[in-house]
């Protein structure tokens, strides 16, 4: 058990629970376009998320990181040559993969970077200041949902309609809002822990301006009404399973470890876990 819990918290440390969880959404994006999955794009969402968050790291790197309260920040920079090899390896395959992509998903993609770089960039005047989108008020999540649909949804379209293989347009449209709203909930978890943080930095995120309490109501409505649109979504019905069942999951998470205590700070990663849940269970019900 104690070897599971080190393997966790440094899959979180070294970003690679996130780029597992990227990877999943865009092959769940094949399963649920009953389409054979496009490796190929699969490992270019997975290094390209990598990469992004360990420049996210760097870019955010404190003065004196081996000092910092934050048990994450203190190993990320004791042992920095993991996030650079991580780098490095993620780019050789990225490089490789991105050879076997058309033009179009090659130009997407650099959209997709310049839409994710704009969340710290400082090219937006607020307050007589210039500031990245995650300082705007209330901003930073829609921005981070937006740029996840783009990428593990819209990504793998676009490869489809280059290779000519249309997807129905209303498939492709409750995908995207459905995986705009799951990745609502499962982020906003994270902005809740992070009031007092995002105070201190003079960050207005939505649970900073709702509060605490109503921030959390608004999770468990946005995970009722997500449930609810799977319904009424065009998908096989072994699909919906999964999804309706992943949903039972989280809302056991939010309930018995995520919302219950603010002691144990790294629980709201197991949302981040959920974004490969996801895709195991749905894949466990189309075998």
């Amino acid at each position: 058990m104690l070897f599971l819990r080190k393997i966790f918290y440094i899959s979180i440390y070294t970003n690679i629970l996130i780029a597992l969880a990227a990877m999943a959404q865009c092959a769940l994006t094949y399963i649920i376009f009953e389409r054979p999955i496009n490796w190929s794009i699969v490992l270019v969402e997975g290094t390209a998320t990598l990469l992004l968050y360990n420049f996210s790291l760097w870019w955010s790197k404190p003065q004196n990181p081996k000092e910092s309260k934050f048990a994450r920040t203190r190993w990320i920079f004791n042992h920095e040559w993991v996030m650079w090899l991580n780098n490095v390896i993620a780019l050789v395959v990225l490089g490789y993969c991105l050879l076997d992509i058309h033009l179009y998903s090659f130009l997407f993609l650099g959209f997709i970077g310049i839409l994710s770089l704009l969340y710290g960039m400082p090219l937006f005047t607020f307050h007589d200041r210039k500031v990245g989108l995650r300082q705007i008020p209330g901003a930073k999540i829609f921005h981070i949902a937006l740029v996840w649909v783009c990428s593990s949804v819209v990504l793998p379209y676009v490869e489809l309609l280059n290779m000519g293989d249309r997807i129905d347009s209303w498939v492709l449209v409750a995908l995207c809002v459905l995986k705009f709203i799951f990745l609502i909930i499962c982020t906003l978890p994270f902005d809740i822990r992070d009031i007092q943080q995002d105070s201190y930095y003079h960050l207005r995120t939505l649970p900073n301006m709702l509060g605490e309490q109503k921030a959390k109501r608004l999770t468990y409505t946005l995970l009722v009404l997500h449930s609810l649109l799977i319904l009424i979504a065009p998908y096989l019905m072994e699909i919906k399973i999964g999804l309706i069942l992943t949903n039972l999951v989280i809302f056991a998470l939010l309930k018995l470890a995520v919302f219950k205590t603010k002691e144990h700070y790294h629980y709201a990663y197991l949302l981040d876990g959920s974004l490969v849940l996801q895709f195991l269970i749905v894949v466990l019900f189309n075998i």
